[in-house]
């Protein structure tokens, strides 16, 4: 195989396994050449607390723009929001299965807040990202505490750096953060109120078949497992990120001070069934999903069904020959 890839560009908290493939090598081994688009150009980062409901914030401020105008064939983000994007598609993208990071997320607050529990955020607003993973993370974790209707949000921008500083400043009094950004907000005295980990899924263009995403899925499963076997080798690409774009928090920080337990990766995998559709129905119990009666067509079964295909003696936890 012979095939060129064009990616959306992909922080570490999503999509550490296909960065490690790209630094490494392990997609050439498969016949790929990848490129990057960046995704993040000429997206604004101001805080628009004023807007409180996902209807009025765009769906493809970043995540799938460029798959949007031609300019990718492939992008990972939350599951949730990859829904919520294929249903808005102007171009038949579809998720083509699970990526292999399960990311971690939390609900921070400053050490001055007087939220120390979820349910104390009963009419408070949380700063999320809307379309992101953490805006509907946020919603899951708080359900369970808050009355629906005392959930309250506001939109700031995707990008943990920025709601940080948003934080700090006291642009908003509570917000979503990922790593390295938790541990960066712990340092500063900040407190996490309550975490989880969620999934996220590949969406892909036409031009993507099973062949190619099985070459790729094949480059991150053997990234998957080299991060695995040595966790603490690869911390370093969560500060080195952001170093540029943020170079005073990041002085904060050393790789030490980061937790491998936040750091969650398996084999990439297509939705198992019964989990898209409790995810659907979650979807639409929220009204994030506006056209859909039903969780047909969100996914390309045929890609999906075959681009997992594995190297002999994959199987086995071999490396790819």
């Amino acid at each position: 195989m012979n095939k060129k890839l064009v990616l959306e560009t992909t922080a570490p908290f999503q999509g550490l396994a296909e960065l490690v493939a790209y630094d490494e090598g392990l997609f050439e081994k498969e016949g790929l050449t990848i490129e990057w688009i960046d995704r993040e150009k000429g997206v604004d980062k101001t805080p628009q607390l004023n807007i409180t409901s996902h209807k009025d914030a765009p769906r493809f401020a970043s995540h799938g723009k460029m798959l949007e105008q031609g300019k990718a064939d492939l992008y990972n983000a939350c599951e949730w929001g990859n829904y919520s994007r294929v249903e808005g598609t102007k171009v038949k993208s579809r998720q083509i299965g699970r990526r292999s990071i399960v990311t971690y997320a939390a609900l921070v607050v400053r050490d001055d807040s007087p939220v120390q529990t979820a349910q104390q955020f009963a009419n408070r607003q949380i700063g999320v990202p809307f379309y992101s993973g953490t805006h509907y993370l946020t919603l899951q974790m708080l359900e369970g505490f808050v009355p629906r209707d005392m959930i309250k949000l506001g939109r700031v921008p995707n990008g943990s750096n920025y709601r940080f500083k948003m934080l700090m400043d006291g642009t908003v009094d509570a917000t979503t953060l990922t790593e390295p950004y938790i541990t960066l907000a712990e340092k500063s005295g900040c407190r996490t109120v309550i975490a989880a980990f969620h999934h996220g899924t590949e969406v892909a263009s036409e031009r993507v078949d099973a062949e190619t995403y099985s070459a790729f899925n094949r480059g991150v499963r053997q990234a998957v497992r080299r991060i695995n076997a040595d966790k603490g080798a690869y911390m370093h690409y969560f500060i080195d990120y952001y170093k540029d774009l943020d170079p005073e928090g990041m002085a904060k920080l050393k790789v030490s001070d980061l937790k491998e337990s936040r750091l969650l990766l398996v084999d990439p995998a297509p939705i198992p069934d019964d989990e898209r559709q409790r995810t659907f129905e979650w979807m639409k119990s929220w009204d994030l999903l506006e056209t859909l009666d039903s969780d047909t067509g969100l996914v390309n079964e045929d890609v999906q069904q075959h681009g997992y295909q594995r190297a002999p003696g994959e199987e086995a936890g071999l490396p790819a020959s």
